[in-house]
């Protein structure tokens, strides 16, 4: 797999597909009558709650690593993250048989915590600050000589996740509407090209929390922005768009909605209740854009990314 230095074209979405088709899953489409008749739209739900992992990431992750030299790969791999990238980066490395070290917050859920360790990743805790999981990260890197592979500011992780939409694009006939939840912007960034290239006369529509709308006001006033907090129950988007992800949204996004915490609480609810999967707040959140404009969605046949499944059961919002 080669590097990736600028936004990624369609043969190199294609050839980041092939080359992580023997480590992740080709995860299942599934629709659910009764949501289509509560939402008046059908809607064909993308299962990256069933990837390995629990959860899209490993895609992008397996897709930067596989770019690793050979002098790279002997010095290991390392990241920041509370969740789920850092899951996905303990996992490619035990894939490749190379190091991983990961920095994660103290504010972590356990579950990932303890998961991200399984996989055999070094993890290392932090203040629960940007500063602090960068500072602790740049101190790993210099001392070990690791490759800091981000979640989402990094042309082979934004290929790797483009992989997820053009699955879906390939899977399912005639979508008009293809959706994604936006954190830091990867999956979105990756939405956004594989359905500009494959599907280009389909609406491209991303979906926020209100609390964390760093991308919304962003793709609206066409400067980048920041969030003001970093409080939402979808714990998986509370990071700021990059330079990199901010770049693609602007050019490929047709619309940003943002939703409110009771919202994705609602939506979130409706899935695991009528669809009988465990999905995690951030998941929800397209699902629940849908419910709060419904005459806009109304008789349209959408293609919608549940993005993961890492959900701590014992503290469930419903």
């Amino acid at each position: 797999m080669e590097k990736i230095t600028n936004i990624p074209t369609l043969s190199q979405i294609q050839a980041a597909h092939k080359a992580i088709a023997a480590y992740v899953h080709k995860t299942p489409v599934l629709t659910n009558e009764s949501i289509n008749k509560i939402t008046g739209a059908s809607i064909y739900f993308k299962c990256e709650n069933f990837q390995k992992i629990g959860a899209f990431k490993i895609r992008g992750a397996t897709c930067a690593a596989l770019a690793l030299t050979e002098t790279e790969k002997a010095n290991g791999i390392a990241t920041h993250s509370s969740g789920n990238h850092a899951q996905a980066v303990a996992l490619t490395a035990q894939l490749h048989q190379i190091d991983a070290y990961v920095v994660m917050p103290e504010t972590a859920p356990e579950i990932k915590k303890n998961a991200t360790r399984g996989y055999g990743a070094k993890v290392t805790i932090c203040e629960p600050t940007l500063a602090s999981r960068q500072g602790t990260l740049d101190q790993i890197v210099s001392e070990t000589g690791a490759t800091y592979i981000p979640s989402f500011d990094h042309y082979n992780v934004i290929a790797g996740q483009a992989t997820v939409a053009k699955e879906l694009i390939e899977e399912v006939e005639g979508l008009e509407v293809i959706m994604s939840p936006i954190g830091g912007g990867g999956l979105m960034s990756g939405t956004a090209l594989s359905t500009h290239y494959l599907l280009p006369n389909a609406r491209i529509i991303g979906a926020e929390p209100k609390l964390v709308d760093d991308a919304y006001r962003s793709f609206k006033t066409g400067v980048k922005q920041i969030n003001n907090g970093t409080k939402s129950i979808a714990d998986g988007l509370l990071t700021n768009l990059s330079d990199k992800t901010f770049e693609i949204i602007t050019k490929y996004v047709h619309d940003i909605i943002t939703v409110s915490e009771q919202e994705i609480v609602d939506a979130m609810r409706l899935i695991w209740e009528r669809m009988k999967i465990v999905v995690e707040p951030s998941s929800a959140v397209p699902l629940a854009a849908i419910l709060q404009q419904k005459e806009r969605f109304e008789g349209k046949k959408i293609g919608l990314i549940l993005t993961g499944g890492n959900v701590d059961v014992s503290q469930l919002p419903f």
